[in-house]
């Protein structure tokens, strides 16, 4: 097969069950506060300790409010989860970045900036959009809980081989297109279940000219296509991003590193269980109008008729634009916006902030608009202010909160009321996803600056500098 995906699968094969699945040794897991407990609960019943704790890293995200960090936290259920991790992290002896250290943040931001998600990895958490740190050239996936507490217990997990897949864009994308759209033009092309089964390859030469955050934005998507994980070969943007970062290889160990990293590529000769080709120049910047990150158009396209003959499909989309409490055939340019967020392990990176920043700078914040500005880690918050960003934003009427998963899921105190109709940058627009009720359109940091200046939705290359 000679593709990137079998050489780093391959190296970590330790067996392979006969008629089974294949136990494959896992080079970092990381624990947030969700998925761990149990996985704790069941090591302590078998009187087991971590295999090898040095390469076990906790965390605190999903459930950690992202203002008055320094006070405790008040949701009863939201505080058991963050103490318990904290807990369970000393009694085991592993790593532990609790709330306000510098180390902590969204574990998907704060994984590749240390420098911990490297290049040929495995790497697993028990939480879907693990697929990000892809992005690193790593084969990285999500995990049940049962399955966090056999890498635990052993560090390796017992995984049935995805099938491969590449998808190839090719050209440059135009002013004020971004990763996150890239990302939803392949949703709504391939399906929410297109690539079920199977591990993404991304290549290209739009994949190659995207940044390392864009990049990690592209592969923190692969789940909502239905794959197991996407990922990218590394290159030179990949050796530049992780040159001296905390857990990087130093001296001569990163010469050895990077001599071995610039060998992970498919072959000329690789063969996929599946190609797909598209064209940069089709992407223009998008936004959902669903209740699925598939359901979506370009930001200028009005909401198509649906096209499912089956029942019970075409019941799921109507149900779904009465949801949203829109029309097939509506445009949405134009559509009041009540609450607008940046964040998530999607586009809460240095970059976001960034393009949010250009858009904002020399306007104010539409009056009528809540706006949330959540970093992915305290390290984004640092870049933030050392850059100036901060007081462009305030001078616009905007304020930066406290890192954390904050409203791209209704599991802390940052949720959207029901009715209302936020324009967000994370990654998912179910029912309810960010408060019982909330109604989410996903876009791009662009987007979502443009919605939040205006009070509507605006195509952000109106705005763009």
């Amino acid at each position: 097969m000679n593709t990137l995906f079998d050489k780093i699968w391959d190296k970590h094969v330790v067996q392979q069950v006969e008629d089974g699945p294949t136990q494959l040794y896992i080079d970092r897991l990381y624990c947030h506060e969700v998925t761990s407990p149990q996985a704790f609960d069941g090591m302590r019943a078998r009187g087991l300790k971590c295999f090898r704790p040095q390469q076990i890293y906790c965390m605190p995200d999903h459930n950690t409010p992202t203002h008055d960090q320094d006070k405790p936290i008040e949701d009863p259920v939201s505080k058991k989860q963050v103490d318990t991790l904290a807990k369970n992290a000393a009694e085991f002896g592993l790593t532990h970045y609790g709330m306000m250290s510098k180390d902590n943040g969204i574990i998907h931001v704060v994984g590749p900036e240390k420098g911990l998600s490297l290049p040929g990895m495995t790497i697993v958490c028990g939480d879907s959009h693990t697929s990000t740190h892809g992005a690193m050239g790593a084969v990285a996936f999500g995990i049940g809980t049962s399955e966090v507490e056999m890498v635990m217990a052993s560090q390796c997990i017992l995984q049935q081989k995805p099938k491969s897949m590449r998808i190839t864009v090719n050209g440059q994308l135009g002013k004020g297109v971004t990763a996150k759209d890239v990302a939803l033009y392949l949703m709504a092309q391939i399906t929410t279940s297109g690539a079920t089964g199977y591990f993404i390859e991304y290549a290209g030469s739009t994949v190659e000219a995207l940044s390392m955050e864009g990049r990690l934005t592209l592969c923190n998507l692969s789940i909502e296509m239905g794959a197991r994980g996407g990922f990218i070969a590394p290159d030179e943007t990949t050796f530049e991003y992780l040159k001296g970062r905390e857990f990087a290889p130093k001296g001569e160990e990163w010469d050895k590193a990077v001599a071995y990293w610039k060998t992970l590529k498919s072959g000329d000769d690789a063969v996929f269980d599946k190609e797909l080709t598209f064209d940069a120049a089709d992407i223009e910047p998008r936004i959902t109008y669903g209740t699925n990150p598939g359901m979506g158009i370009g930001i200028n396209d009005a909401i198509p008729e649906s096209t499912q003959k089956e029942p019970s499909l075409l019941c799921t989309f109507e149900k779904a634009l009465n949801y949203m409490q829109f029309k097939a055939g509506q445009k949405l340019l134009g559509t009041k916006v009540d609450y607008v967020f940046l964040g998530a392990c999607t586009n809460g990176r240095i970059e976001d902030f960034r393009a949010f920043a250009s858009i904002v700078k020399g306007r104010k914040k539409a009056d009528d608009v809540v706006a949330w500005l959540v970093p992915g880690s305290w390290a984004v918050d640092k870049q933030i202010r050392e850059e100036g960003l901060d007081k462009v934003l305030a001078e616009a009427g905007f304020e930066i909160r406290q890192p954390g998963c904050s409203a791209c899921l209704a599991m802390n105190d940052d949720k959207i009321p029901a009715g209302k109709l936020s324009v967000s940058t994370s990654n998912r627009n179910f029912e309810g996803r960010q408060g019982p009720g909330a109604r989410t359109i996903l876009a791009s940091p662009l987007t979502a600056a443009a919605a939040a200046i205006t009070g509507v939705i605006t195509d952000p290359r109106e705005l763009y500098k």
